[in-house]
Formats: structure tokens, C-alpha cells, sequence
């Protein structure tokens, strides 16, 4: 199900058939740096993280995490869209995308339909974002977004610290 389209991609919700490319994903090393280990190693744990995750929050929040789609071929090249974590109080933003199509604008032109789907659409005033401080590619593109660092924040007690992003809003 597609929810929004951009000049060049689609955002559609993703579903089971999409465990071979988020276990690709989530083993790439940069996410393993930047975002961390979701602990998917076989396809089995890509459908549970599936379901567990974007699946559940569709159902839940109306929103989550979407496969980002290229139009011209339709490859699936990363995913983009809203978590609502229980550790901060509005939605934040979330991005990942296969380091072979990095430094194309695809990052920031999903994004970009995010924030206004989820100012449009969903009716939300205030978006988060949280990243580690050492993701220079992905802090740049947060602030091309409008959103301004406002602190340091774990999302867990035994998690590293890392940095907090947030619109302007209520």
C-alpha cells in the first residue's frame, strides 16, 4: 500500500515479502554502526521484526516505518517514516538507506515527504529525530529538515547516549 509518493519514490508500508531486503539492511555495517543490532540474522527474524515492528505501529499509530521504492524501477533502496518510541514524547523520524544509493538526495527527498505527510496527514505539530553523534551524513540532513539539536538523551537506561532533534511546536 502506497502512502505517499515524491518526485522520484514511493513510501509503501512494508510487508513480509519485504524480510529478504530488511535483513540486507539491518546487516548492512553502517546500520549496525549508526542505528544498531536488531539482532536479524535469518529471514524468519526479518518477517518478526516486520511484524513486531512497522506492522504493529501501522495498527497502533496509524504510522511507522515505509519501504522507500525508486518509481523508475521500483528497487527498494531503504526505508523512511515515524517510530513512537515509549522513552520521548512525539514521533520521531526515522531513515536507512543501502550505502549504494547514498549522496543521491534520496534520504532528504523521503524525509522531506514524511515531515509533510505527517504534518498534512497525520496532524502532528512536533517531530523528533534521534541519531548517533558520530552519523555526520544523517545530521545533515536533519537539519536540511528544520529540525535543531536540543539534547542528549539514552533510549535506555543502558543505551549510549546519542542526540536529539525536534521541530519547532507544542
Amino acid at each position: 500500500m502506497t502512502v505517499l509518493e515524491t518526485q522520484r519514490l514511493a513510501l509503501r508500508r512494508l510487508t513480509l515479502d519485504d524480510a529478504v531486503f530488511i535483513l540486507g539492511l539491518l546487516n548492512e555495517p553502517s546500520f549496525l554502526r549508526f542505528v544498531g543490532d536488531k539482532g536479524v540474522r535469518t529471514l524468519e527474524d526479518a518477517q518478526d521484526y516486520i511484524r513486531k515492528g512497522p506492522v504493529a505501529s501501522y495498527q497502533r499509530f496509524g504510522f511507522g516505518l515505509y519501504a522507500v521504492e525508486r518509481m523508475e524501477d521500483r528497487a527498494t533502496i531503504g526505508m523512511c517514516g515515524l517510530l513512537q518510541r515509549e522513552s520521548l514524547t512525539d514521533p520521531d523520524l526515522g531513515f536507512a538507506f543501502l550505502p549504494r544509493y547514498w549522496g543521491q538526495g534520496y534520504a532528504l527527498e523521503a524525509a522531506r515527504g514524511v515531515m509533510a505527510y505527517a504534518r498534512e496527514t497525520l496532524g502532528l505539530t512536533r517531530i523528533l529525530a534521534v541519531t548517533s553523534p558520530e552519523n555526520q551524513a544523517s545530521i545533515h540532513i536533519l537539519g536540511r529538515l528544520g529540525l535543531r539539536f536540543e539534547r542528549m538523551v539514552r533510549l535506555a537506561d543502558d543505551a549510549p547516549e546519542i542526540q536529539l532533534f525536534g521541530t519547532p511546536g507544542a
